[in-house]
């Protein structure tokens, strides 16, 4: 009898601790691992950004600046007065005027392009395109060449269409540089600017304004 009741009790606990390892095991399995991010997401919309983006000499001055709007930008110098309004026109269309409201022309945007028209946008004065290797091509009026914008693993190299370097865009530490064929920094940025479109600052044949029209408009797209 003694041993009848010794065996009933083993049995139960027996099933007890068997069914306490089960729920133990149960909860650990059900219970999610957490999720990691392994890439942090990038965006090169200027307008849905509110910083603004400073270029500054190699001493640290303000030389000029973008300040973004909802709707475009203001391209200031580096004393904070105006020089330019960056406003989108229509979807694929960017309006320049001048600090008096006078029309300076528009940045069009299209596949793989974008063309700099004149103020009766009657006629395109530069395109900007993006060939099929990766490199870029900055063509005037009659659709000759005029810089080549070269990739390079820290960033671009503008030549002349005799293959001479003008000038370099180097990406290093966070900081955007233009810099000349002997790498002398010109000026820089810290803002998040696509480097393809840091590089329209290297087009000398353009005025301020409208290197900073066609590198907003750029920057949109993220150069694409």
């Amino acid at each position: 009898m003694k041993i009848a009741i010794l065996q009933s009790l083993l049995l139960f606990f027996l099933i007890a601790s068997n069914f306490g390892c089960n729920s133990n095991a149960k909860s650990v399995t059900d219970s999610p691992a957490p999720k990691v991010s392994q890439t942090a997401p990038a965006n090169n919309d200027v307008a849905a950004k509110t910083e603004k983006i400073k270029f500054k000499t190699d001493g640290g001055s303000d030389l000029f600046a973008l300040k973004q709007q909802a709707d475009g930008a203001k391209l200031v110098d580096g004393k904070n007065q105006e020089l330019a309004k960056i406003k989108t026109d229509k979807p694929s269309q960017i309006k320049i005027k001048n600090s008096s409201d006078k029309v300076l022309g528009y940045v069009v945007t299209e596949k793989d392009s974008w063309k700099l028209k004149n103020p009766e946008q009657k006629q395109d004065l530069y395109i900007l395109k993006k060939q099929p290797d990766g490199n870029y091509q900055l063509q005037n009026t009659a659709k000759k060449e005029i810089y080549l914008i070269k990739a390079q693993d820290d960033g671009f190299e503008i030549q002349s269409p005799d293959k001479k370097l003008v000038y370099q865009v180097k990406v290093k530490e966070g900081k955007t540089s233009l810099r000349d064929a002997a790498n002398k920094t010109i000026f820089s940025t810290k803002s998040g600017l696509s480097p393809i479109a840091f590089a329209c600052f290297g087009f000398d044949v353009m005025t301020r304004e409208q290197q900073a029209a066609l590198a907003y408009a750029v920057n949109l797209t993220g150069g694409k």
